[in-house]
């Protein structure tokens, strides 16, 4: 099986806040990011992770990749720049890049952890998958713009199918809160899953994407 991935954080305490995960503590929030990934994917399963897999993790990241399964593809994103220097990485993932491209069953994949406007095989049923957004709608309209983030995919790994589905339910769900609200509000307050915010602090805000 292939699954798809993005914005785990784990470590990133902040991110709960952020995002509203249903977590009470960073730690609580890591277990059970790790519990579901090891209860959905087999030691022979694909993982593509499409960014931002830790952030200010306390625990060594390797102490934690020990502990996921399958075979484990990563697509670099902006939270990725430290732990990445201290991690042997070829042996826990088959690939490290920022871009990656290819073709199964007829279909063109394009992933990277930052969402496009256009990619290839795009006017040909390819899909662009990403992260980076978390829980933000943007590209709501476009049915082959798939957002791996695990704020909408159930916190755990997902299918191409899955995938689809999720984004097809969140994006309809999208539609209809900006159907009745003010665009600007909307994107101001979506991101942090509240309508009504105090502006935050640069401290606040570091760390969020």
């Amino acid at each position: 099986m292939i699954y798809f991935t993005a914005d785990l954080h784990l470590g990133h305490a902040n991110v709960i806040r952020f995002c509203n995960r249903p977590f009470a503590d960073v730690e609580e929030m890591d277990d059970a990011l790790i519990a579901n990934w090891n209860a959905t994917v087999n030691g022979n399963d694909e993982v593509y992770i499409l960014g931002d897999l830790f952030y200010r993790n306390v625990t060594p990241a390797e102490a934690t990749l020990k502990r996921l399964k399958g075979r484990k593809h990563l697509i670099l994103g902006n939270h990725d720049k430290r732990w990445i220097k201290v991690v042997d990485l070829p042996r826990y993932f088959a690939e490290v890049t920022n871009l990656l491209t290819y073709k199964r069953d007829g279909v063109k994949y394009t992933l990277c952890h930052y969402p496009m406007l256009s990619w290839e095989g795009r006017g040909r049923g390819g899909y662009m998958v990403h992260g980076h957004n978390h829980n933000h709608p943007l590209g709501y309209t476009d049915p082959y713009l798939l957002n791996a983030g695990v704020e909408i995919n159930g916190y755990k790994p997902v299918t191409l199918d899955e995938l689809v589905r999720n984004n097809e339910r969140f994006k309809a769900e999208a539609v209809a809160r900006i159907s009745n609200t003010d665009m600007k509000t909307f994107s101001d307050a979506e991101v942090r899953g509240s309508s009504r915010l105090k502006k935050p602090s640069i401290d606040e805000l570091d760390g969020w994407e």
